[in-house]
C-alpha cells in the first residue's frame, strides 16, 4: 500500500480508495463483492494504523455497542447506550490514538464505494443526508427497539451480501441501505425531539453567541460555521438540531435576528440604509437590501417610510 501513503508532517496519510484497501487495513474478511464489504465487529482483526491519519474514499456506517464506547450527545452523557451509529462520507480524514477490542463486541462494519450506488436514486440522496458529515461525537444513539430494528436490516444486507453474485444482488442491498438510511433519518429526528428538555440549553447559548456577536463584533457578519465553532459542534448537527428544536436553521435564525436589528435601527435612528448596513456587517449594502425584501416584503426605504 505503499502507492496510497503521502506524507503529510510526520505522520503518513494513507488513502483508501477500494473496498480490497479497507478490507486489508482493517483487518476484515476478504469481501464477497468488489464494491462493498459488510462484518460483524467480532469477524474484525484488532488492527488500526494508530498514529497514521486515514483518508476513506468510501461510505463507511460504524455501528457500535453503546456500553462500550463515548456515549455523548454534542458534550452531554447520554441516556441511551443501547448502540450508537457513524456515518461517514468519502474523503473524510480517521485517526485512532488506541486499538478497540472487537472480540465478543456487538457491532458491524460497513462500507461501500460510491460507484455501488451512483445509479440508483440513492446516489443523488445520500449527498443531501447531513449526518454524514456530523462529528464522532453527535452519533446516532439507538434505544431497544431501533437497536433491533437496524439489527434486522444489517442482517438482510449481510444475507444477501454472502449469496452467490447475480443481477439482482446490488438492487436488492442498495434498496436495503435506502431502508437504513430512512430510518436513521427517523431516529436522529427522534433524537432531536426527546433531547428537548436538555438540549434547551444549545438554545440559550446559541442565542447568547449570536446577540454577543452583535454587541460586541460588528465589523463583519457571523457565519453558521462561526457559531457551531463557538459550539464545539459540526455545522451542519446544530443546524439540524435547531430546525427540530425552533422550526428555524441556523442561517434563518441569523437572518431572523439580522432583520430584527435592522428594523429597530430602520425606525430609532436617521442612519442610511448603507449606514445601517455596514452597522451590521455587510460588507455590500445591496446585500442587505435584497436580503431585507426578501423577507419583509419590502425595501428598507419603504419599511421606515411606512412605519
Amino acid at each position: 500500500m505503499e502507492s496510497n501513503e503521502l506524507k503529510i508532517g510526520d505522520s503518513q496519510l494513507i488513502k483508501i480508495n477500494t473496498i480490497e484497501e479497507y478490507t486489508e487495513l482493517f483487518g476484515c474478511p476478504s469481501a464477497n463483492h468488489p464494491l462493498i464489504s459488510i462484518n460483524r465487529l467480532t469477524d474484525v482483526k484488532e488492527f488500526i494504523p494508530i498514529g497514521n491519519p486515514v483518508q476513506l474514499n468510501l461510505y463507511t456506517i460504524t455501528i457500535k455497542d453503546g456500553s462500550t464506547c463515548n456515549s455523548k450527545y454534542g458534550w452531554r452523557d447520554y441516556d441511551f447506550k443501547k448502540g450508537t451509529i457513524n456515518f461517514f462520507a468519502p474523503g473524510q480524514i480517521h485517526s485512532w490514538n488506541e486499538k478497540t477490542e472487537n472480540s465478543g463486541r456487538w457491532g458491524w462494519l460497513l462500507a461501500f464505494h460510491p460507484d455501488f450506488i451512483r445509479k440508483y436514486p440513492l446516489g443523488t440522496k445520500i449527498d443531501k443526508l447531513k449526518f454524514f458529515s456530523y462529528e464522532t461525537n453527535e452519533a446516532l444513539h439507538m434505544s431497544d427497539a431501533e437497536r433491533s430494528m437496524i439489527e434486522g436490516i444489517m442482517e438482510s444486507i449481510e444475507n444477501e451480501y454472502k449469496q452467490n453474485i447475480d443481477e439482482h444482488t446490488q438492487d436488492i442491498i442498495v434498496s436495503q441501505l435506502d431502508v437504513l438510511l430512512n430510518y436513521s433519518e427517523r431516529f436522529y429526528t427522534r433524537q432531536f425531539r426527546t433531547r428537548n428538555s436538555v438540549e434547551s440549553d444549545v438554545l440559550t447559548r446559541f442565542q447568547f453567541v449570536l446577540h454577543n456577536h452583535f454587541e460586541n463584533d460588528k465589523d463583519k457578519l457571523i457565519t453558521a460555521n462561526d457559531i457551531a465553532s463557538q459550539l464545539a459542534m459540526s455545522t451542519h448537527y446544530l443546524s439540524d438540531l435547531l430546525r427540530n428544536l425552533t422550526g428555524l436553521n441556523t442561517q434563518q435564525h441569523i437572518h431572523a435576528h439580522l432583520i430584527e436589528r435592522a428594523k429597530n435601527l430602520l425606525l430609532t435612528t436617521n442612519l442610511s440604509v448603507s449606514e445601517i448596513a455596514y452597522a451590521l456587517g455587510f460588507e455590500y449594502p445591496q446585500y442587505f437590501s435584497r436580503l431585507f425584501k426578501s423577507k419583509t416584503g419590502q425595501t428598507p426605504v419603504e419599511f421606515r417610510n411606512t412605519n
